[in-house]
């Protein structure tokens, strides 16, 4: 199971955060979705343990939107987000499975489909990582991006069938750069997959979607980490 380091760095939630909107049933699920119903293109973006309601995660969602993405944030903790005081994270692991909401996904997915999506990405944060591997394993989309990813495996990358992309931290202690290497080294052996690996130096588990605006060098990793994510999904979505 994940460590505890997962949920250091926690965010303020905000429900009323964010440019887009709030829909209480897209594809069955509550979701925070952003961008132009008009667009052929879509991602969904999934949280890590802290949920939908992250200010940082809402914000990213928004300028995906502003690169022409349909963009949906759904709530796959059911409203119930990992709390910083809580004294047992293996437990809330336990009842916060990513293949059930592998599971739930795809109605989502589907309902992306019915709006006229022709392609869709998807990419997840820690926890939410997880959620996008089980999908790219399956013919559910078309890119994946996963930043800062726990609970993935080796198994996983072996199985992924769609163009990836692992945005990895230097320090991070469940998914290690060793481990990173690893689904790097699955990657290139695998010549019908299109992928890309990247370890960031000097920073810690959760940077892309957890981090102080008042830190330079923070900020500039998030925006780096963002700007790798929205390139791959201009590749391989548009």
């Amino acid at each position: 199971m994940a460590s505890s380091h997962c949920f250091e760095n926690p965010p303020a939630l905000d429900p009323a955060c964010g440019g887009g909107e709030v829909v209480d049933d897209f594809g069955g699920q509550k979701a925070y979705v952003a961008g132009s119903a008009e667009a052929k293109v879509a991602v969904v973006l999934v949280s890590d343990a802290f949920g939908f309601e992250a200010p940082k995660l809402r914000e990213i969602a928004d300028k995906v939107a502003l690169d022409g993405y349909f963009v949906v944030v759904p709530d796959f903790l059911h409203g119930d987000p990992y709390e910083p005081n809580n004294p047992n994270p293996l437990q809330w692991l336990q009842s916060h499975d990513p293949e059930k909401a592998f599971e739930e996904a795809k109605p989502v997915i589907a309902a992306l489909k019915e709006k006229g999506m022709s392609t869709i990405g998807a990419a997840g944060y820690c926890w939410g990582a997880k959620v996008v591997a089980e999908l790219a394993k399956a013919p559910e989309i078309q890119a994946a991006v996963m930043s800062h990813p726990s609970l993935v495996t080796v198994d996983d990358i072996k199985e992924v069938r769609c163009p990836i992309c692992v945005l990895g931290a230097k320090i991070d202690q469940f998914s290690p750069p060793e481990l990173v290497k690893q689904f790097e080294q699955v990657l290139s052996a695998n010549s019908a997959v299109a992928h890309f690996v990247k370890i960031f130096p000097g920073v810690t588990h959760g940077w892309a979607v957890r981090y102080s605006d008042d830190d330079e060098a923070a900020v500039k990793s998030a925006e780096e980490a963002f700007a790798d994510m929205t390139g791959w999904f201009d590749k391989h979505l548009k």
